[in-house]
């Protein structure tokens, strides 16, 4: 009996060390230094301020706004009267001022939308 748990703890100490050699070192974090790490500048076309047509400042203002911010505007009208489809969350159903806006349609999807407000800014 000594003899088959002799075996049998030969046998284990030889699978810890086959795991043992097939385990890899840990590798060293780097540290990134401040010369790495650029920060971003804003893009200077975003952040033009564009003068929205009449129709379009129906909507948001006939202040001047960047994009950025007219995108925004535009989101806002649209939670605030509830002109997103219900099922179909990527569609924006458009109420009288926007039908001027997305060139008389009554339906148009968010992808779309940003092209059709482009042509409203100059």
């Amino acid at each position: 009996m000594a003899t088959k748990k002799k075996v049998k703890a030969k046998a284990k100490a030889k699978k810890t060390t086959a795991k043992a050699k097939k385990a890899k070192p840990a590798k060293k974090a780097t540290k990134k230094t401040a010369r790495t790490m650029k920060t971003r500048k804003p893009n200077a076309a975003f952040m033009a301020p564009l003068t929205p047509s009449t129709s379009l400042g129906a909507v948001i203002g006939m202040n001047p706004l960047p994009r950025t911010e007219v995108t925004k505007k535009i989101w806002a009208y649209i939670k605030k009267n509830g002109l997103q489809d219900s099922t179909n969350r990527r569609m924006i159903n458009a109420d009288d001022k926007l039908k001027t806006v997305f060139g008389g349609k009554s339906q148009v999807s968010m992808f779309d939308m940003t092209k059709l407000i482009s042509k409203h800014l100059s």
